[in-house]
């Protein structure tokens, strides 16, 4: 004879699998974000204490490339920066594409104010002509390597839209005296130039990727700031992976790690960029970042969307199971209740660990940053999401725009540009 169990009886024994495992879950997860937690502080620990270190003896000599197109936000401010660098062994190199572009006769006008006064032993300003299989910035900054004095040992690389501190250069370069330091780097941090919504989430979110950098072999280069050896430029045979690509930072990222070499995180070479934004333009920057980190490094894009993913399912999906523990009257309603309070717990957390960094390595603009560090400690929770829609976007296509050049992404080393609006024909070479 053949019993047949009742709908609602197979129904409880299901309910009851699922509430088992879910313990361990449950467990995993507060584990996992003990651990996260920890590993931030870690990170807020080695940034607070690297960038006071005062870095002697290590001085080589370092060209310096700054790419322009068009003028920025704070565009004279930034360009100064550089020139008031604390480094007595550096050339200072302006690349633009064209004579015509307007960063060109700005950055002649800079040059004829400041140069007299700065440390470098030389500054040019250059005109590398247009792109044709690569980005136009790769474009600019592999013509300014291929024309490096000879006397060179370390290239060095900044963008035209940041700030640099005095000691930014001592800081970048210091890390690369050890062999199996491949490359050296720091990272932009977002202080809104106008304080409106869009600017305070663009550097919240921005907050979130920079707090991952510390003394972990998961680093990556960030082409605003970062610097690599002669030797290892040729060694890894960087200008050729550059010949056809999009990305600076992350191929050079890629080729450096798959010569067995380590990227070092420098805390003193933190920028600030000051910029405002529009809804628009948010979602368009960071579409284009995490595509190009699609394409170039599958793998780190896929950490960032799955760790996207467990962020908000742990609060929110995490709430959800609570509320159905409490109607279904289950005994462990306490460990499941857990689960969000430790997520926001921990993102609470790491939200004022990473505006205390910030405070401390760009104490000058601690009071500009007061909205910002308002916006992220109390909405980091619904910025989240801001930046699992931006993921979720960059997973269609391979089309971007940058700086007015439209590109489609076939591979890591394989770019086309599509069209470039206002494209000047003229392709004169010209030094100053």
């Amino acid at each position: 004879m053949i019993t047949r169990r009742s709908p609602d009886k197979r129904q409880g024994d299901k309910s009851a699998l699922f509430w088992h495992y879910y313990n361990f879950i449950a467990g995993a997860m507060i584990a996992s974000q003990i651990f996260f937690l920890l590993q931030t502080y870690r990170n807020y620990r080695y940034a607070v204490k690297k960038s006071t270190t005062k870095h002697q003896g290590y001085h080589p000599r370092v060209l310096l490339t700054i790419p322009c197109k068009g003028i920025d936000n704070s565009f004279e401010e930034n360009i100064s920066s550089f020139f008031n660098l604390d480094y007595d062994n550096f050339y200072l190199c302006f690349v633009v594409a064209d004579t015509t572009d307007p960063a060109y006769e700005k950055l002649r006008e800079l040059k004829t104010k400041l140069a007299s006064n700065s440390q470098t032993l030389d500054v040019r300003i250059v005109a590398a002509g247009g792109a044709t299989l690569c980005s136009q910035k790769i474009h600019n900054l592999l013509y300014s390597c291929k024309n490096a004095p000879k006397d060179v040992e370390v290239f060095a690389f900044a963008d035209s839209d940041a700030t640099v501190g005095p000691d930014w250069l001592n800081h970048l370069v210091y890390p690369l005296r050890k062999s199996k330091h491949g490359a050296s780097t720091g990272y932009r941090w977002f202080v809104p130039a106008q304080n409106n919504l869009a600017s305070l989430v663009l550097s919240a979110i921005n907050g979130k990727i920079a707090q991952l950098l510390g003394p972990t072999i998961f680093n990556q280069a960030w082409g605003g700031s970062m610097a690599i050896r002669v030797e290892t430029f040729n060694q890894i045979k960087l200008d050729k992976i550059w010949q056809r690509a999009v990305s600076d930072d992350l191929t050079l990222s890629y080729a450096v790690k798959k010569a067995n070499k380590k990227i070092i995180f420098a805390p003193g070479c933190l920028v600030a960029s000051y910029e405002k934004t529009t809804w628009p333009g948010l979602f368009e920057f960071a579409r284009r970042q995490f595509l190009i980190t699609r394409v170039t490094i599958p793998a780190t894009w896929w950490f960032g969307l799955g760790s996207s993913i467990y962020s908000l399912a742990g609060l929110w999906a995490g709430a959800a199971i609570v509320i159905l523990a409490a109607v279904s009257s289950t005994n462990m309603l306490a460990l499941y209740a857990a689960v969000p309070v430790v997520f926001f717990f921990g993102q609470v957390c790491r939200s004022i660990l990473r505006q205390k960094m910030i405070a401390a390595l760009l104490p000058e603009d601690a009071g500009k940053m007061k909205p910002a560090m308002v916006a992220d400690i109390l909405g980091n929770c619904i910025w989240s999401w801001v930046l699992f829609v931006s993921i979720v976007s960059s997973a269609f296509g391979r089309t971007i725009t940058w700086r007015g050049i439209h590109y489609k992404l076939v591979g890591p080393t394989e770019t086309i540009i599509i069209k470039e609006e206002d494209r000047r024909q003229r392709t004169e070479y010209r030094d100053s």
